[in-house]
């Protein structure tokens, strides 16, 4: 991956890995906007947007990108992003509709043509296997340290902690059968995947900076 030029680093991670975290700092480091889950959701449910609406958005205005990005702004809200993020872990959704799909995966592609930018979760390593400079990462952890991440987090005893990593994992790896065909802990669809135990999430961002640092040599 060039960052010299436009790109899209997509980060799949484990409940209780660190991996939104990580996402957040990199973009911090490299000055990109993030993007995760509870955005695209957000936008998705919230504004009713489908593809054929974004279609319409772009064929009537001329700067649709910059009315796009005026629309996503209000959901970077902590207040609403806490909001998704307790209901992913303590109450996992059923599986998205397929015109829901399309719709997220239609706006994932949209903001990776406009801008540089590093997507979390869902299935942007699908979505852009095929882009010119896409950095795909999967983030993992072992499962002790999940438990505590997720204890520590949302105030649970060991017990739910780990009922919970369960249950979002078995849903997130259903998802992403469903819509792509592969499994999420298939690591030939990453370029980059690192294991947390005994790494902080800066040790973590280091290690991507390197790699992409190494990689255009």
């Amino acid at each position: 991956m060039n960052k010299k030029e436009q790109f899209v680093i997509t980060i799949n991670r484990e409940l209780g890995s660190g991996g939104r975290t990580v996402g957040e700092k990199l973009a911090k480091r490299l000055e990109v906007p993030f993007y995760d889950k509870a955005v695209v959701k957000a936008l998705t449910k919230e504004l009713n947007l489908t593809v054929e609406e974004i279609e319409r958005l772009k064929g009537k205005k001329v700067k649709w990108w910059t009315d796009f990005q005026r629309m996503v702004a209000p959901f970077y809200d902590t207040a609403r992003l806490q909001y998704y993020q307790i209901n992913e872990i303590g109450e996992p959704e059923v599986l998205t509709s397929a015109e829901l799909f399309r719709t997220e995966s239609k706006i994932l592609s949209d903001i990776g043509a406009k801008e540089s930018c590093i997507i979390a979760g869902r299935s942007g390593f699908f979505i852009f296997r095929d882009h010119p400079n896409h950095l795909s990462i999967l983030i993992q952890a072992p499962v002790e340290c999940r438990i505590q991440r997720v204890m520590e987090k949302q105030s649970l005893s060991r017990e739910q902690a780990l009922k919970n990593i369960k249950r979002v994992d078995k849903w997130r790896e259903n998802y992403i059968k469903k819509y792509t065909n592969t499994s999420r802990y298939d690591t030939r669809n990453y370029d980059l995947v690192i294991n947390m135990a005994g790494l902080s999430e800066d040790d973590a961002v280091s290690i991507i900076l390197d790699y992409i640092e190494k990689s255009n040599h």
